[in-house]
């Protein structure tokens, strides 16, 4: 499981690098302990500092770096360059005041990504969500929170949907239930400018929509929303994020992942193919 329940800030580019000191230290024949005696800290500290969850600071890098056998300090400066890089907050952080820690590494996640599917039961996923559509989702899973804090979270969500319009845009391609197209959320006018939306979405290039129509019965995929990231980083596995009602799980074993990406290939194969997903939405559409 990559980062337990909340992988912290996680980055891609920190994920990569934790994973290269990992590389580095078995090649070196050293055990979690002996790294650790030579920062003089616990061995869970090395543990955490290949699995993303902690920053990774550079005097500590570099110490270890040597230790494992590099030696071309060219080499070395280059890795700590990338460690600083690393570090750097993401244009997320300036929302941090209301972004919980397990949110940040999803949205890390989501803006490193090339490719992102998921399969959603409950609602139009975020990167697809209209501003009066997230709004009512936001003040329904907070019914406590204030206004200005639905109202930054709202601005989050759709800062976030600009990856679909950048410059290389990573492949999104979803799968949602046909409830998620049906459930009223608020007055009429905010479901049908959604579905607006989303058929507005299906003219991307990049964007894959699909629609498990209640008729395809029971799937693979019937215990929650879960989403797959895969990264242009060939040192960096897939991730799967599988999320709850108070976080997400994150996991980069590969038989974890494995799970996940076979469920997902079942339901693209039950669900409606691509190119009806405009005129399911229409039909959807006339009926609210």
């Amino acid at each position: 499981m990559l980062g337990g329940q909340a992988s912290g800030a996680a980055t891609a580019l920190r994920l990569v690098l934790g994973r290269r000191l990992q590389d580095l230290r078995e090649a070196a024949g050293l055990s979690f302990e002996e790294a650790a005696r030579a920062l003089d800290v616990t061995h869970a500290t090395i543990r955490r500092m290949e699995k993303a969850q902690v920053g990774l600071k550079v005097p500590y890098v570099e110490k270890l770096l040597r230790i494992y056998g590099l030696t071309e300090q060219d080499e070395i400066e280059h890795f700590l360059a990338l460690v600083r890089e690393a570090n750097q907050p993401g244009w997320w952080h300036r929302y941090r005041d209301v972004l919980p820690d397990w949110f940040s590494a999803f949205v890390s996640l989501e803006s490193e990504a090339d490719q992102i599917r998921a399969y959603e039961p409950h609602y139009v996923p975020g990167l697809l969500q209209t501003e009066a559509y997230a709004t009512a989702v936001l003040r329904a899973g907070m019914p406590h929170a204030p206004d200005p804090e639905i109202e930054r979270l709202v601005a989050l969500r759709l800062t976030r949907q600009e990856l679909l319009t950048r410059d290389r845009p990573p492949l999104l391609w979803i799968v949602v239930d046909e409830t998620v197209l049906r459930r009223p959320i608020g007055p009429p006018t905010v479901l049908r400018g959604q579905i607006d939306r989303l058929i507005e979405a299906t003219g991307l290039p990049r964007v894959r929509l699909q629609v498990m129509p209640f008729s395809a019965g029971l799937h693979p995929a019937m215990y929650g929303p879960f989403h797959l990231f895969r990264f242009p980083l060939p040192e960096l596995p897939d991730v799967a994020c599988a999320e709850s009602l108070v976080g997400a799980h994150y996991f980069d074993q590969r038989d974890d992942v494995s799970a996940f990406r076979e469920a997902l290939d079942r339901m693209c194969a039950q669900a409606a193919p691509v190119h009806r997903t405009e005129a399911i939405l229409s039909e959807i559409r006339k009926e609210i």
